[in-house]
């Protein structure tokens, strides 16, 4: 553990754990709060609220990708990814469940899903033009109708 401050009001700063996370804080002593949390893997979690109640509110992966989250600690839910291409998804459902319902890609063109989590399928998509192309079938074998 790192502290910084006067003697007698140390605050605590930074934690490296054992698994290699390094956890960060802010705040008077006695209600640091985390802040962001640098993971093993290399992503970069952010947290915001009081003490006792952070919750994550974004992670940056190594390949660019930042995901966005929403909801009180522990449940916490993705609700957009956005990739370093600019195209961005759109995610709802509960935690663990959440499953992308749009797709804004960086050529303008703009998807969208039905079907639960891991079996999304783009059910149509709108081009810059404002044209609208349908699709049928299941994830993966969506063609045009």
């Amino acid at each position: 553990q790192y502290y910084e401050g006067e003697r007698g009001a140390e605050r605590m700063v930074r934690v490296e754990s054992a698994n290699g996370n390094v956890h960060y804080y802010e705040g008077e002593q006695g209600a640091e709060r985390m802040v962001r949390m640098a993971t093993a893997d290399g992503s970069m979690q952010h947290y915001e609220g009081e003490r006792g109640a952070e919750r994550l509110v974004r992670k940056g992966l190594l390949s660019g990708t930042v995901l966005h989250y929403e909801g009180e600690r522990g449940v916490e839910r993705k609700v957009r990814s956005v990739r370093a291409s600019g195209s961005v998804k759109y995610y709802e459902g509960d935690k663990g469940a959440e499953r992308r319902v749009r797709a804004v890609l960086a050529n303008g063109n703009v998807q969208y899903y039905e079907g639960e989590q891991g079996a999304e399928r783009m059910v149509r998509m709108v081009l810059p033009s404002d044209s609208v192309q349908y699709y049928e079938g299941g994830r993966g074998a969506e063609r045009m109708v």
